[in-house]
């Protein structure tokens, strides 16, 4: 295992640690609002202090780039290593017990994603990934599906319940979507989501206004086994513009023709 790996895995575990031990009194923890539809409780700072106090020890120069903390750099100077954090990804769900939510950390190195983490700390379910190695669940190899469209396909989405300003290019492209697949599920964590498709637990994935941290770890896991993540455009963009379509090939491809139609202003990448 990739040293950078193992410790992203400590980190994420320490988190998950927090998260668990504190599921049981949620109705005690002190919540506030960031902005619409958009909340942070302590466990997320907690947990976030928990992951960049191990990436520190081990990483004192690499820079960092959290949800809660935002641009955290290592001390004012600017590193070729970029972690990416998420400590809580479904800090709603978290908070009213629906227990859909994880840990994600991912390395990025010169702009490219090397390293990733996906912990579900109540499934004790650990995806992992290094670029050029694979993806894993539990140390067993992951591969996306090999359905070959959508097709009785079965995908994940996010509703752009933060910003509503594409609510209605959204729903064109959910109901464009419903008729050729299985079913569509809407579980409340991307970076779980994502984890999902590169598990083969689901074919595909579209959302619109993530953020890095949402999907770095995710991205890299779905890349490692097989599949294709893009911008809307179908182009490397996903990250800057959040807007993000995964799935195996023949998926991925299919999700793209079928939301084109339906992309406004601003949802053209």
């Amino acid at each position: 295992m990739h040293p950078m790996l193992n410790i992203a895995i400590r980190a994420a575990r320490a988190a998950g640690t927090v998260i668990t031990r504190s599921a049981e009194r949620i109705d005690t923890l002190t919540v506030s609002t960031k902005s619409h539809n958009d909340f942070v409780s302590e466990i997320d700072h907690q947990a976030e202090n928990e992951i960049i106090k191990t990436l520190r020890k081990a990483y004192p120069d690499h820079d960092i780039l959290a949800e809660e903390s935002g641009a955290n750099a290592a001390h004012g100077h600017q590193s070729e290593y970029v972690w990416i954090i998420d400590p809580l990804d479904g800090t709603t769900n978290y908070l009213h017990g629906f227990p859909q939510f994880a840990v994600s950390i991912a390395l990025q190195h010169r702009g490219v994603l090397t390293q990733a983490v996906v912990y579900d700390p109540l499934r004790q379910e650990l995806f992992t990934a290094t670029r050029g190695d694979g993806a894993q669940l539990n140390n067993r190899r992951l591969r996306v599906t090999k359905i070959k469209g959508l097709e009785g396909a079965l995908l994940g989405t996010g509703f752009p319940f933060k910003d509503l300003r594409h609510l209605d290019a959204y729903l064109g492209m959910f109901k464009a979507m419903i008729p050729p697949t299985a079913g569509i599920r809407r579980a409340g964590s991307a970076a779980l989501d994502l984890a999902y498709v590169a598990s083969g637990r689901l074919d595909g994935f579209w959302e619109i206004g993530l953020k890095p941290w949402d999907m770095a770890a995710g991205a890299l896991l779905i890349q490692e086994a097989g599949g294709m993540v893009s911008d809307f455009a179908g182009g490397d963009d996903f990250m800057q513009t959040g807007n993000v379509v995964t799935g195996n090939p023949k998926v991925w491809q299919e999700i793209l023709d079928t939301i084109k139609p339906h992309l406004t202003d601003g949802l053209q990448r």
